[in-house]
């Protein structure tokens, strides 16, 4: 998957987040979790998409990070909706699985970058 595909995944997460999180009841634990999983399904894509200006290949690493950071964020705040059972299981698990799957093509994408730090900078010396 190349990093257009992967903008338009991040985004595509991001208006899903947003799209669950409207339907959500209006309850106050509802708002809550609505709010959250808003704020962090939406800064998956956000810090993605400035992850790909990053100057250097540690701010680089450091966006990614915190697209990992989020991307678990929405997993955690969409298995608590499971689990407290606000809305069917079946219209959370696919996102759910989403924000599983995005996590861990960031967590290997850093793992590849950090790699590629250490042999660049092992190649200089």
């Amino acid at each position: 998957m190349n990093a257009e595909e992967l903008k338009e995944r991040t985004k595509l997460f991001a208006h899903r987040c947003v799209k669950l999180a409207l339907t959500l009841p209006r309850s106050p634990l509802g708002s809550h979790v609505a709010r959250q999983l808003i704020r962090c399904g939406t800064s998956v894509a956000a810090n993605y998409r400035a992850s790909l200006l990053a100057q250097t290949k540690a701010v680089f690493i450091s966006k990614i990070s915190i697209v990992i950071e989020e991307a678990d964020e929405s997993e955690f705040w969409l298995e608590f909706l499971m689990d407290e059972q606000l809305m069917e299981r079946e219209r959370i698990l696919p996102i759910y699985k989403e924000a599983h799957e995005l996590s861990s093509i960031f967590i290997t994408t850093r793992k590849t970058a950090q790699r590629r730090t250490k042999s660049s900078t092992a190649t200089q010396q």
